[in-house]
């Protein structure tokens, strides 16, 4: 609410206190319910439902904090309201947008209050500007903010790469879309708080402000409820280390892989993890990756590869016994929940997406949808 002329818009009032109310309702949702509304078979992690549940009520509070100063408090003072407003912001969302990106990463349990500490910075140009009631308050919270943001985005992509090999050494049945999309959430982020640290006042940025935060809530919703919690336990419930692996038990692993993996065809199973996978055949994961390292494949490749093989197998007999089926269909009997995921795993081994191979298979396939 930098506009003076918003506290006087009756619909923008309206329509702030709306969005306002609907962050509350958000938090109230994710506190209270236990299930997901929007895809009830994920189990997302506890703590950033959690997390996000704290930062939609500070957004509610924010929208209060913003209007109880514009009119009680402060409202013959714009500029301290401005300031004092900003700061609260600053010490709160910011921290708060800070550890819901960090809470989507889940191979391992990252520091968030080294990151809410910096925000302490911020504290000594709002006391200047208030004490010699000068705009350089703003400007100089904005500089602050802004260097902190970029090192945390900074951390937060180095934070990524490490998420993403985590996945690839862990799990062969996901699409990795959480890596770009909370890549691509956190630059939004900076994106909107740049126009919303730079907004002059006018109302048609009020509104888009208001929008923004809407944007952010129903995005927040889908990406707590749709993001599935990931686990991989380790010996004894933390971290161990080994020799390398030598390379009889390099050869025992080949074996136990082939009888007790591929033979019993345990790559179908969805959700199938490295560490799933060395307890079914006998070994434990940190040996069970080295023996893929010394093959020169990741756990992801050796998964998919057997994955797609099974799917041309399934498709050659369904062609011939003439059976209707979609790709779809048999990519989710073949171990993929996500047929992204498989389509591209698919090109990768193939050289070729799944339409093209199909029709090279059969003319009959053309038919097929």
């Amino acid at each position: 609410m930098y506009a003076p002329q918003s506290l006087q818009d009756t619909l923008f009032l309206m329509f702030y206190s709306g969005i306002g109310m609907l962050a509350l309702l958000a938090s109230i949702y994710l506190g209270l319910r236990r299930s997901n509304a929007i895809e009830p078979s994920v189990n997302p992690p506890k703590a950033l439902r959690q997390w996000t549940a704290v930062f939609f009520i500070t957004a509610a509070m924010s929208h209060v904090w913003w209007y109880v100063f514009g009119i009680y408090w402060l409202a013959k003072d714009r500029l301290i309201r401005n300031i004092v407003c900003i700061m609260l912001d600053h010490i709160t969302l910011v921290p708060l947008a800070m550890a819901l990106l960090l809470r989507m990463l889940q191979d391992r349990q990252r520091k968030i209050w080294p990151w809410a500490v910096t925000q302490v910075i911020v504290i000594g140009p709002a006391a200047i500007g208030i004490a010699i009631h000068n705009e350089i308050g703003l400007d100089l919270m904005h500089t602050c903010q802004i260097g902190i943001i970029m090192i945390f985005i900074i951390y937060f992509i180095y934070a990524l790469v490490k998420y993403s090999s985590w996945l690839n050494e862990n799990y062969a049945d996901l699409d990795h879309k959480e890596v770009w999309q909370s890549l691509l959430f956190a630059i939004a982020l900076f994106i909107i708080y740049q126009a919303y640290a730079t907004n002059p006042g006018d109302m048609a940025r009020e509104y888009l402000s208001q929008i923004n935060t809407v944007i952010i809530i129903f995005f927040l919703l889908w990406r707590v409820e749709t993001l599935q919690e990931l686990e991989v336990k380790e010996e004894g419930g933390k971290e161990t280390t080994y020799a390398t692996i030598s390379t009889t038990i390099s050869t025992n692993i080949g074996t136990m892989l082939q009888a007790r993996c591929e033979a019993t065809q345990i790559y179908l199973q969805h959700d199938l993890t490295l560490a799933q996978l060395g307890e079914t055949i006998g070994t434990n994961r940190t040996y069970l990756s080295q023996y893929f390292s010394q093959q020169g494949i990741t756990y992801n490749a050796y998964v998919n590869r057997l994955r797609i093989a099974h799917f041309e197998r399934l498709y050659r007999e369904n062609v011939a016994a003439n059976r209707t089926f979609t790709a779809q269909q048999l990519a989710h009997d073949c171990g993929f929940r996500s047929y992204s995921t498989f389509a591209a795993a698919f090109k990768l081994f193939n050289g070729q997406n799944v339409s093209s191979w199909m029709r090279c298979q059969t003319p009959d396939s053309q038919n097929m949808q």
